[in-house]
């Protein structure tokens, strides 16, 4: 039933973290060039998920698509194809129900370098937004995001998955409040996104004074008035930056944001004369490593964060556990709500056409044989033939749910091509109805 459905892509456990920013595509090109890699695979649907630690597509097949996607995907990902066996050493691939598992594990948080983290629900229900915006999305892959939310939503509120410092923003303000603690002083937060929106929460709570810095004005101001924080545009905060004790960035530029001279500037107005601490949660990088270094500067990057996170795991496996349970319910479960909502009108038709037949049937006797019945025998007979015909539909009912549940690809064609044609046209219909539907719903 989940064949077509596929995840390609990489995450902190195969890579550097760091590292994934050159698979990570440019904002302003990524619902272009996914549109092109589509519509040259034959994909019927596609969604794009990039996170500080993954990228991930998620898409289902059409019947001309490729078994293995990578290669293309690590053109796509990277703009250059790639050598013999590059692409297959790089990425990994997941299909059918092992997609569906893998995309309701990164939801729950059970496939993040912080265990239980809080941010990753949000970034799939976005990724699927983006997807739905584009016009990418279709009736598989709203359901597979729909059940991958409601399972994300189920292990927080039935474990204590999420206790503790399981957030990415978490373990960075840490280091934040940690500094302040020792120098005193301000700290800045450049962009307005997820992991500045929870970090602010995070230095609002502990009294830390911050200022919000964004390329749009507007986004900064109303982060910063939440909070009853100073906020400034980018470009002012580059050319006249204002003395802080410590950095963290997490824009979505494609270029590093603090060039090497604004970084001198910076280092040079530290209140306490201690070396600039830079946070950067970036992916691709908002500062170059390589300037920090040259210039003295303390930077942390994703890959220290995502090791602080692995030394927290250990303590959360007991709750993961529990949590794992609720995901292979939430499996089992998947299999009768994709049933249930693309191929009801199937279901639907095979029980019209039992129906049909009994009535037709039941017609002609009492217009023959029957035809001497009186009104009370002739609608008991009617009211008898229809309960029949039920019964006698459900059986072809529960083989077909049984196909589509555990048989292989290409089962319910292969049981329409046992039908008379013109039925199994119909049937063909009642399929295409069930998408059809589906899709005019999310509309």
């Amino acid at each position: 039933m989940f064949d077509d459905l596929g995840i390609v892509g990489l995450s902190w456990r195969s890579s550097a973290v760091e590292a994934l920013e050159g698979f990570a595509l440019p904002a302003d090109e990524a619902d272009a060039r996914i549109e092109r890699f589509s519509s040259r695979n034959g994909l019927t649907e596609v969604a794009y998920l990039s996170t500080c630690n993954r990228v991930e597509l998620i898409f289902a097949r059409g019947p001309d698509s490729p078994l293995d996607l990578r290669p293309e995907a690590y053109a796509l990902l990277t703009n250059e194809r790639p050598g013999p066996g590059v692409a297959e050493r790089k990425l990994k691939a997941w299909q059918g129900e092992g997609a569906c598992e893998h995309l309701f594990l990164v939801a729950a948080g059970l496939d993040s370098a912080a265990v239980g983290e809080a941010e990753i629900a949000g970034q799939v229900r976005r990724a699927h937004e983006n997807a739905l915006d584009a016009g990418s999305s279709g009736p598989r892959l709203e359901l597979l995001f729909e059940e991958s939310l409601k399972i994300a939503a189920e292990v927080r509120g039935e474990t204590r998955l999420g206790q503790g410092r399981v957030s990415l923003a978490e373990i960075a303000a840490d280091y934040l409040r940690e500094r302040i603690a020792r120098t005193g002083g301000k700290v800045a937060l450049l962009g307005v996104s997820p992991m500045t929106e929870r970090t602010a929460r995070a230095l609002a709570k502990a009294k830390i004074d911050f200022v919000v810095v964004n390329r749009s004005p507007e986004k900064a101001k109303a982060l910063a008035e939440t909070h009853a924080a100073e906020h400034l545009a980018l470009d002012a905060f580059r050319a006249d930056p204002p003395a802080v004790e410590a950095i963290l960035s997490a824009t979505g530029s494609a270029e590093p944001v603090l060039t090497e001279p604004v970084l001198e500037r910076l280092a040079t107005r530290v209140p306490s004369s201690q070396p600039l601490l830079l946070i950067d949660m970036a992916v691709p990088a908002d500062i170059d490593p390589d300037v920090c270094t040259k210039l003295g500067l303390t930077r942390i990057g994703m890959d220290q964060i995502v090791a602080d996170t692995e030394r927290n795991r250990e303590a959360r496996l007991v709750e993961a556990a529990h949590a794992r349970e609720l995901v292979d319910a939430a499996l089992a479960r998947l299999h009768d709500r994709f049933a249930e909502r693309i191929y009801g009108p199937l279901f639907g038709a095979l029980q019209k056409r039992y129906r049909r037949t009994a009535e037709e049937g039941v017609k002609r006797l009492l217009k023959k044989e029957l035809k001497g019945l009186g009104q009370t025998e002739r609608e008991a007979i009617e009211v008898w033939s229809e309960v029949l015909a039920r019964r006698f539909a459900h059986i072809p009912c529960l083989g077909l749910r049984g196909l589509l549940h555990d048989g292989p690809e290409g089962s319910l064609e292969a049981f329409l091509s046992g039908l008379d044609p013109e039925f199994a046209d119909e049937l063909r219909e009642a399929v295409e109805q069930g998408f059809n539907d589906t899709q005019s719903k999310r509309a």
